[in-house]
């Protein structure tokens, strides 16, 4: 053996000694060139490449260089601090490389070098790599230390291939805490909740306790499910383990059960918490909304110190879709004034409450209110809008919007076909649908159920039949329950009922309660009483308590006058607690809703009303109007039947619109009394109000379940065909 000269090793060392004072990549490439050139000493290479990989200005080009000098076989001491280092990088394809340049020289790995690979492996999902690595760690019996296995087991999920990871988990001598929580985490994060709850029980039964994290994972994952078996589960291991619960805990059990819907679990874990934070909050907000519980709802809403947006949205969301329109506003209102400027999700909300109210003065404060936010410029938000106005009466105004908008899309041609066939102007739906074309926007499902909803309306019979037929002819689009329901409705308005029962029978799926109900309100109106009774028992064998179906068969015993008959059905319905939905009517006055029922008293001008409504009646009969009780169908005297028909809730709203405007000569911007109606107008309350407009020269515009109507100079927009 030759050993160095004593020369040799002097300069060796004294060259150590000057490597370990280089600060930079610069002075340690000129000692190097220096070693190139006088001495030869292995140990010199090894300490040059560690120090090159300490430098602060890393050059991975240079350090493989460097490491590829050393004659003999690294030891692992030599490279995994470089490893370490390199997968904590931003480059952690550097880690790969400098792993296959290890085992192009020979280096000899053990079962720390694994690790960071494995990591560098993981975050750019190198399975083929991974699957390399796995081979030479079986080669070499790494396998059977635990952090090794746990880390094949992660990059394996990481790659995506869950059951490889799930082979490996199965195989582990050892499984502790955290290798049970990398696979149920991995196992959540791809949404495979079952097999997640189905690792949960396991640990439970290999008697490993769950630590707070992995019942973080598992509640969340198991929250986005919605399923009930594994809520109680978790529920019952809680109470059950006495499981102490930090903040994270108790936030992701309280976010699951308020979207569950289980808001006494909710609640009982949300009194457990010492720090209630926004999110936790405003889930408990969104739970007891969903839930109809808007009061408990509220209460957390005004505990909530330094609400966000997100909070504020929840709370007007919530009385948007509980048909609270007023609060919904109210709500927005004091959102506005509290500094939070509202996104195009909160304005969404704040459209469909005023939608909902059909309100234009408010309309268009809202539509004011978006300019003013700087949202006007939105497609979605000029959607909303044009569907917005229409519900308010405001046909124009949607119009405008339409044609102001700087693009449009199918959404928006739809919602404007809709508004004009909602309000009766079917040959403006027709026209917009041409034009809508003609400009090579190509409609959809929804656009086809706006037209031939004009049809229907209009008595547009011909025209709806080819619509209806263009779906599948020209644009390949099926007819869905909605189509056909049209279509039924069409025919039954123009009372043509047998081709009506036709279109029923000829469907491809079967109809539901909706489309049978469209035929026996047509029968009803025409006057078709053993269709209409027959569409009745076809309604009652799908829904039995359907209170529109019992009701429509009284009201045909009653016409025939069989009051046993009459009683019989009425008494049924009491023993099932169905109930028929009342009639009620909505008139706003100086920024306040009134509302109506049927003979109803308990408005604190009550007696002003009545009086006024007498006086209007007598107006009328001057000009012709007779009362028709033939929608009065119950066995009463004739001066009874009289007064129901008058006291209807939409002729006590008018009459307290112009009872208040006489009195104090204020009337809206364009002179309109306007009226919401839940149910259908009915027949003596249209010639009614035909009358009034003529008679008090006042327009009067009456939105009920379907459509709007315009009464103007004795005439209504529907042209009697409602």
């Amino acid at each position: 053996m030759t050993l160095p000269s004593p020369i040799a090793s002097t300069a060796a060392n004294t060259i150590l000694e000057k490597l370990s004072f280089c600060k930079s990549l610069n002075h340690i490439k000129q000692l190097h060139a220096h070693i190139l050139r006088t001495v030869i000493n292995h140990k010199l290479n090894s300490f040059l490449f560690n120090l090159s990989v300490s430098s602060s200005s890393i050059n991975l080009s240079y350090a493989l260089n460097v490491f590829s000098s050393i004659p003999s076989p690294p030891e692992s001491i030599v490279f995994n601090p470089f490893l370490r280092d390199l997968s904590r990088s931003s480059e952690p394809r550097a880690t790969i490389l400098f792993y296959q340049r290890i085992r192009h020289v020979g280096g000899r790995l053990d079962q720390f070098s694994f690790l960071p690979i494995l990591k560098a492996v993981s975050k750019v999902s190198a399975l083929f790599e991974g699957m390399e690595l796995h081979g030479v760690a079986f080669k070499i019996a790494t396998l059977c230390d635990p952090f090794v296995e746990t880390g094949f087991m992660d990059m394996y999920a990481s790659c995506g291939r869950i059951n490889y990871a799930r082979n490996v988990f199965d195989e582990m001598s050892h499984r502790d805490v955290v290798t049970w929580n990398t696979m149920i985490e991995r196992c959540c994060r791809f949404g495979l909740v079952d097999e997640a709850f189905k690792l949960f029980e396991e640990m439970k039964d290999s008697n490993v306790m769950p630590d707070e994290m992995i019942l973080c994972n598992i509640v969340s994952a198991c929250g986005r499910t919605g399923n009930m078996r594994y809520n109680r589960a978790i529920y019952e291991f809680l109470i059950e383990n006495d499981v102490r619960m930090d903040t994270h805990l108790l936030t992701a059990l309280v976010t699951m059960y308020a979207g569950a819907g289980c808001m006494d679990m909710a609640r009982e874990f949300f009194r457990k918490m010492s720090v209630r934070n926004l999110f936790v909050s405003t889930a408990m907000v969104s739970g007891y909304s969903k839930c109809g519980r808007l009061d408990d709802a509220r209460v957390i809403f005004e505990q909530s110190e330094k609400k966000d947006l997100v909070c504020w949205t929840t709370m007007i969301s919530a009385y948007a879709e509980s048909d609270y329109p007023h609060e919904a506003l109210r709500v927005f209102e004091e959102m506005c004034c509290s500094g939070i400027k509202p996104d195009v999700v909160s304005m969404f909300s704040v459209i469909s409450a005023c939608a909902n109210l059909g309100i234009l003065d408010k309309a268009k404060w809202v539509h004011s209110c978006i300019h003013v936010k700087g949202l006007e410029s939105e497609l979605t938000i000029n959607n909303a809008l044009i569907n917005m106005y229409a519900k308010c009466g405001g046909l124009d105004a949607a119009k405008d919007v339409l044609e102001k908008m700087p693009t449009r899309n199918v959404v928006s041609w739809s919602s404007m076909i809709n508004a004009f066939s909602m309000h009766g102007e079917a040959s403006d739906a027709l026209s917009l649908f041409a034009r809508m074309k003609q400009e090579n926007v190509e409609p959809n499902e929804v656009t086809f159920v706006g037209v031939l909803y004009g049809c229907s309306h209009s008595g547009l019979v011909e025209e709806g039949k080819k619509i209806f037929a263009s779906m599948t002819d020209e644009y390949n689009i099926t007819p869905k329950l909605e189509h056909y329901g049209c279509m039924v409705d069409l025919f039954g308005r123009a009372n043509l009922l047998r081709e009506a029962l036709e279109v029923i029978e000829s469907m491809p799926v079967a109809s539901n309660v909706v489309i049978w109900g469209s035929l026996m309100s047509a029968c009803r109106i025409h006057g078709e009483l053993e269709l209409g009774k027959f569409a009745a028992k076809r309604i009652l064998e799908l829904e039995p308590d359907h209170d529109g179906a019992l009701v429509l068969m009284s009201n045909i015993y009653a016409r025939e006058q069989r009051w046993e008959d009459v009683r019989n059905i009425r008494r049924v319905m009491e023993e099932k607690n169905v109930f028929k939905e009342k009639g009620l009517s909505r008139i706003d006055q100086n920024g306040k809703s009134h509302e109506f029922l049927i003979g109803d008293k308990r408005h604190k001008q009550s007696n002003e009303i009545y009086a006024k409504l007498d006086e209007v009646v007598s107006k009328l009969k001057l000009a012709g109007y007779v009362p028709d009780c033939g929608s009065v169908l119950v066995d009463v005297e004739e001066e009874e039947k009289k007064d129901l028909v008058l006291w209807h809730s939409e002729k006590l709203a008018l009459c307290f619109g112009l009872m208040n405007e006489e009195k104090e000569k204020e009337k809206d911007s364009c002179g309109v009394i306007r009226i919401v109606k839940n149910l259908r107008v009915c027949e003596d309350c249209h010639t009614f109000f035909k009358l009034v407009s003529k008679v008090y020269e006042r327009e009067i515009i009456v939105r009920d379940r379907t459509r709007f109507h315009c009464y103007k100079n004795g005439l209504c927009s529907c042209r009697d065909y409602w």
